[in-house]
Parts: structure tokens; C-alpha cells; sequence
């Protein structure tokens, strides 16, 4: 395979994992796999949450947010991992207050998203929410828009927040964020 494999010993018996083909259920099958106690690597794409932000007592505002570790003026959506013991709707409602401090008082799902390019599946909802912004570290500014002002990228995150709009009668702009300079 020509990915770097993110594993290179066996968490198991701390061997070398290695390309190894094996049969499986659909047939067979590369994966990372240990030919000493016979590990396998599946390396499932990880949940991640992602949040459509309705600010409730700024005038139904969308708050976008900017990551710290982001160049550039891209706003985006709140997301997270989901943690251990949590639904996917407490998980988004945490979320958004770590990152925000914004109190959660409805939640529903938009969709959810195949994003390959960083092997994830996002679990996107529209929450309304309300409070006295303050951004956690990892976020170092937001912006509040007007539903008709948002710009989408076309992927991930993008394409859930242009059904959100479209599910609402606005009209939606994608711009594929990558190809800038």
C-alpha cells in the first residue's frame, strides 16, 4: 500500500506491523497486521461531531469559528471527537461549550459525511444556542453571519452546512478553499 501506515508496532506484542494480505468476510484483504500474534489494524474512520451554530439571542447569527492551527481567514464549523459514554448529541452540546461557552438548548441531526481525506465520517447537527462567547485555546477568533452570508467549502463540513442552508430556503455558495493563494 502507498500510505504511510499510521502504526508500526503491534500494540499488543510490540512487533513490527507489516502489509499483510489475509482473507476476510468480503475477501481478501491489505492491512497492517502482525505476523507474530496476528493483530490487525483496521483502521476504522473516527466519528467526528460537527455543529451548525444558530445563535438564538444574537438574531438566529450562524457563529463560525477560526482554529489556531489554521492560516488564512477560513471560519468553520464547531466539530470534536465524541468521547467514551457520551450519544452523539451530548458529545456536540459538550462541544460547543468547551469551545464557545455557549449553553446548548436544542439539537438535531443535519446529516452525516464521508470525509476520506482524513479518514473520518462527520455526524453534523444544527444547534441553537445562546451566551456569552468565550473561545477555547484551540480557537483564537469567531464571527457571527447571517445565514445568507455564509460561504460552504465543497467537502466535509462544507457540504453539511450547504444542506442546512438549502434545507431553509437559502441560497448557497461553494467555494473549494484550497485552490486560493
Amino acid at each position: 500500500m502507498s500510505e504511510l501506515p499510521q502504526y508500526r508496532f503491534c500494540p499488543q506484542c510490540a512487533q513490527p506491523l507489516a502489509w499483510i494480505t489475509a482473507l476476510e468476510d468480503g475477501g481478501e484483504k491489505q492491512r497492517l497486521r502482525c505476523a507474530a500474534c496476528g493483530f490487525t489494524h483496521w483502521n476504522n474512520p473516527t466519528p467526528v461531531l460537527a455543529a451548525v451554530v444558530e445563535c438564538t439571542d444574537r438574531e438566529g447569527r450562524l457563529l463560525l469559528a477560526r482554529n489556531a492551527a489554521w492560516s488564512g481567514d477560513m471560519f468553520a464549523l464547531i466539530t470534536g471527537f465524541m468521547e467514551a459514554g457520551e450519544s452523539p448529541q451530548e458529545g456536540i452540546a459538550r462541544e460547543v461549550k468547551e469551545e464557545t461557552n455557549l449553553d446548548v438548548s436544542a439539537v438535531s441531526l443535519i446529516g452525516v459525511y464521508d470525509f476520506q481525506r482524513l479518514n473520518q465520517v462527520i455526524i453534523a447537527f444544527h444547534v441553537q444556542a445562546h451566551g456569552q462567547v468565550q473561545l477555547s485555546p484551540e480557537l483564537v477568533e469567531y464571527r457571527l453571519f447571517a445565514p445568507g452570508e455564509v460561504i460552504c467549502w465543497p467537502g466535509g463540513t462544507g457540504l453539511a452546512l450547504a444542506q442546512w442552508l438549502s434545507e431553509r430556503g437559502h441560497e448557497v455558495t461553494l467555494r473549494d478553499w484550497t485552490s486560493r493563494t
